[in-house]
């Protein structure tokens, strides 16, 4: 399913979308092919699944540990596509990495990976939306969205970049630093749901953990939310992973759900 129809969906029902990451091979193969299951089971509308990378640069230690846990599991590139294309899910798919694999493994050939075992979308926090011209190409040959994130410091000038290019959704930084759960919404937050003036849905990352959190970001004008550390804190304790997934998921659910 390409993001686009689902946010469509999600629109027509006034519901805000719930954009889940955790990473693919944390801490098995097998593994993430039950706690993806579990957060479907718990509402979530978009799966975004890590392909780790051993220099994390936006990722703070939750999930720069659940990537340490993926690599120290043996999960590489090649094994990540077969994994993806046994899930079978009926919900968009985004691939989340660095962009040294993808240029390890060549942009055409990674990106039809991508296209043939189902994934809808692609991530990549360490390059310039100035340098992805080629990769975007192949992108929107392919059918495959190139989603671009915008920091409350992003320039004018590379928002307007962005905001052209961009397609699937605009992933917001709600704060500055790396990825991990933290206790409140910045105040920064809103204003840069305001100033991101465009069609394109608009998800907001790095931070949530809470369904009271979801609600004031869906609430100041967000089309989404999108959780990681929370989700990879749980598959990192070992204890009753699927169930605790589930029912994360389905908190944060009923926080974007308006009222």
């Amino acid at each position: 399913m390409r993001i686009a129809e689902k946010f469509k969906q999600l629109k027509a029902k006034n519901e805000g979308a719930l954009i889940a990451y955790i990473c693919a091979g944390d801490p098995t193969p097998e593994g993430t092919k039950e706690y993806v299951t579990a957060l479907v089971r718990g509402g979530v509308d978009i799966i975004e699944l890590g392909l780790p990378f051993s220099d994390p640069v936006a990722d703070g230690p939750t999930i720069q540990a659940g990537i340490q846990r993926a690599l120290d599991g043996g999960m590489t590139p090649d094994l990540y596509f077969r994994t993806v294309s046994s899930l079978k899910l009926h919900i968009p798919l985004i691939v989340m990495t660095y962009y040294n694999l993808i240029f390890k493994r060549g942009l055409e050939k990674f990106v039809k990976d991508c296209a043939a075992s189902g994934i809808s979308g692609i991530i990549v926090p360490d390059l310039p939306p100035e340098e992805s011209g080629d990769l975007l190409q192949i992108c929107r040959k392919n059918e495959v969205d190139l989603i671009y994130l915008v920091a409350p410091t992003t320039t004018e000038t590379r928002m307007e970049h962005i905001l052209a290019e961009g397609a699937g959704f605009i992933y917001l930084v709600a704060r500055l630093g790396v990825t991990g759960a933290r206790s409140d919404v910045a105040t920064s937050t809103g204003e840069l749901i305001k100033r991101v003036k465009t069609a394109t849905p608009k998800a907001v990352g790095f931070g949530i953990s809470t369904g009271d959190q979801a609600a004031q970001i869906i609430h100041a004008g967000a089309d989404g939310v999108i959780v990681g550390s929370a989700f990879v804190n749980i598959i990192g304790s070992g204890q009753d992973v699927p169930e605790r997934l589930e029912a994360l998921a389905r908190e944060i659910k009923k926080g974007v759900i308006s009222n």
